[in-house]
């Protein structure tokens, strides 16, 4: 990888951190070639530290250090996205970044579904819907939702029909997020068991 240090006329380059789990990212540092080579050397990260004038391995101090996933170049060869492993939060204030952000798993709109159930089951009294008269029938009812829909999900897979396939492929995972919260769980705990098989 070409890397071009002298691009800027200080040797720096500016490294992007970002969690290779949740693909946040956690924090901006800068790397000269020494940060570089030490950080591909021993696989923690290591910056060029402004401030202090010398290299500055992350965690060097807290232990919250930044393991190395992975490198990347940007397109025109002056900044970097690294992705790593953090053990511990990664801001100095203690927080997981340096926006003060949870670095919490993020679905998209899976993870704003959620919470779209989460909030009509919570108002259920003052606000009538269909997840909440769902809900209101009980658990076995929700269980019984999901093997309705998963039934016709395995039915239209069978077809050549790919829009009915997605559309109850839509309403499974659906009713699917209704029962993992009836049930107290959510999507990043399913995630932490698939996380769990891998090892």
């Amino acid at each position: 990888m070409t890397i071009d240090f002298n691009k800027n006329n200080d040797g720096l380059v500016p490294a992007i951190i970002q969690d290779a789990t949740t693909k946040n990212v956690l924090m901006l540092g800068y790397m000269n070639q020494e940060a570089y080579n030490k950080t591909i050397d021993t696989n923690k990260v290591t910056f060029y530290s402004r401030s202090k004038k010398r290299l500055w391995t992350k965690g060097e101090e807290s232990g919250n250090v930044l393991e190395l996933v992975d490198i990347k170049n940007d397109c025109d060869n002056d900044s970097l996205l690294i992705q790593v492993h953090p053990k511990g939060p990664t801001c100095h204030t203690g927080s997981d970044t340096c926006w003060k952000e949870e670095n919490t798993s993020n679905f998209g709109f899976l993870s704003t579904l959620e919470n779209v159930i989460s909030e009509r089951v919570a108002n259920k009294e003052t606000k009538k819907s269909y997840v909440a008269s769902l809900f209101d029938k009980g658990i076995n009812k929700i269980a019984q939702k999901v093997g309705e829909e998963a039934v016709e999900t395995v039915i239209e897979a069978m077809d050549n029909n790919d829009d009915l396939f997605l559309y109850e492929s839509a309403d499974l995972l659906f009713h699917y997020i209704m029962l993992l919260q009836a049930k107290g769980f959510t999507l990043k705990d399913i995630e932490a068991e698939l996380i769990k098989r891998q090892k």
